[in-house]
């Protein structure tokens, strides 16, 4: 894929972001959040083993009924356990469901997204709440113009729901939003269904599998390791 977007993708105004995995190290918050209790109940995985198992649950809950975010957690953790053939106390379920607000930005993210503002409007498109969102965006220093969450879409990605309501939200006609994420299941699958150019911010290149994303495949516009990378090719 192209590295180069400046031409290419002259004509974009609005740049909607994933949040998690992409901004936020969403791998590193859950496995900090899950491996110690994985050792607690006498488990020893590996960093991808856990985000795979953990990727495998999440999935399959947000694809049911709506739960809010930290339903999902706390039910993820439990179909874990069900697996693992262990029980997780109340407090393990509090405190995993309740971690989002630790974990970290990428290092890069805030400098890239101020950098990106001076040329273009910045819109999330989520898988989180409103209030959980609030507390990472506080980790990410920006003022977005747009927040869609799977709150208020009542809905998580891939469903194309989500960015149904990104576009009835937004105040630019299709044709001029950039999709920018990391996760080719969530993001890059339902983007380029719809018709949207996306940046994959391939946050993983150095590492095998998928993490904590199922696997998938889509055809991105053009790649970068990080949003530094993606930052200085879009200003």
């Amino acid at each position: 894929m192209d590295t180069n977007i400046t031409s290419k993708f002259s004509g974009k105004t609005v740049l909607t972001f994933d949040v998690y995995g992409t901004l936020i190290d969403w791998e590193a918050g859950i496995y900090n959040a899950l491996s110690p209790i994985l050792t607690a109940h006498g488990f020893d995985l590996t960093e991808d083993a856990a985000l795979e198992l953990y990727a495998r649950h999440e999935a399959e809950l947000e694809a049911g009924p709506y739960l809010t975010y930290r339903e999902v957690l706390a039910e993820s953790l439990r179909r874990i356990g069900q697996e693992l053939k262990f029980t997780p106390t109340p407090t393990e379920i509090d405190a995993f469901s309740h971690s989002v607000g630790d974990w970290p930005a990428f290092p890069d993210s805030q400098e890239a997204l101020r950098k990106l503002k001076q040329k273009f409007k910045l819109a999330v498109i989520t898988n989180c709440d409103d209030e959980l969102f609030a507390l990472s965006n506080k980790r990410l220093g920006v003022e977005f113009d747009y927040i869609i969450t799977a709150q208020q879409a009542r809905s998580y990605k891939p469903s194309l729901n989500n960015f149904h309501v990104a576009f009835g939200r937004i105040e630019e006609p299709r044709e001029q939003i950039l999709h920018v994420a990391q996760s080719l299941f969530h993001d890059h699958v339902p983007a380029k269904e719809l018709g949207l150019n996306s940046i994959w911010i391939n946050r993983r290149h150095n590492k095998p599998g998928f993490g904590a994303t199922p696997a998938a495949a889509a055809n991105a516009d053009a790649e970068f390791p990080d949003m530094q990378s993606f930052a200085g090719a879009a200003v």
